[in-house]
């Protein structure tokens, strides 16, 4: 760790999001808590937050999965602390991705108030059997409307859903023939 002038030692502070696969048992997400628990004091780390952001829809699928379970981290340590952290997350098959990012580069960890309830894991339920987990298959191939999906003649379209084809259209462009 880094020193000032002062002499009080000083620290980085970042964040780390974890996704895990959706079906993950309660069991399992404390098993991985636990886990970072360990690494962060080993690596003698201050734990400064941790939020479970539940299940939810992935931007794009990630290991043939379209949800997943967000954590979020949030602590303060030294620069091999991420690596380890990181490594850690790499090895657990419940951690699906994972992201880390610097904060701030010179933190004063003595300055830090920590709350019991900030750094408290709370699990997610799995998901009972038959609980809706998206888009049925019929919606993706799109022989059924899903309420997000929007006709295409509806946003490229005039009132009626043709193209135009008014007099100054080009030759052959909404008109029939």
């Amino acid at each position: 760790m880094s020193q000032t002038q002062a002499g009080t030692p000083r620290t980085r502070e970042y964040e780390t999001i974890y996704i895990m696969r959706p079906d993950v048992s309660r069991e399992a997400q404390e098993r991985v808590a636990t886990r970072l628990n360990e690494v962060l004091t080993r690596e003698k780390a201050t734990l400064t937050a941790i939020e479970n952001w539940g299940r939810r829809s992935l931007a794009y699928p990630v290991a043939k999965q379209k949800r997943g379970v967000y954590v979020y981290l949030r602590y303060l340590g030294g620069g091999g602390l991420v690596s380890e952290v990181e490594r850690n997350l790499r090895v657990l098959d419940e951690v699906v991705k994972f992201q880390t990012i610097q904060l701030r580069n010179d933190v004063d960890a003595a300055t830090v108030n920590v709350s019991a309830d900030d750094v408290k894991f709370e699990a997610v339920e799995p998901p009972q059997p038959g609980e809706d987990e998206g888009e049925r298959i019929e919606q993706i191939l799109g022989f059924e409307r899903g309420p997000e999906r929007q006709r295409s003649d509806d946003v490229y379209g005039d009132e009626d859903g043709d193209f135009g084809g008014g007099d100054d259209a080009p030759a052959g462009v909404g008109q029939e023939g």
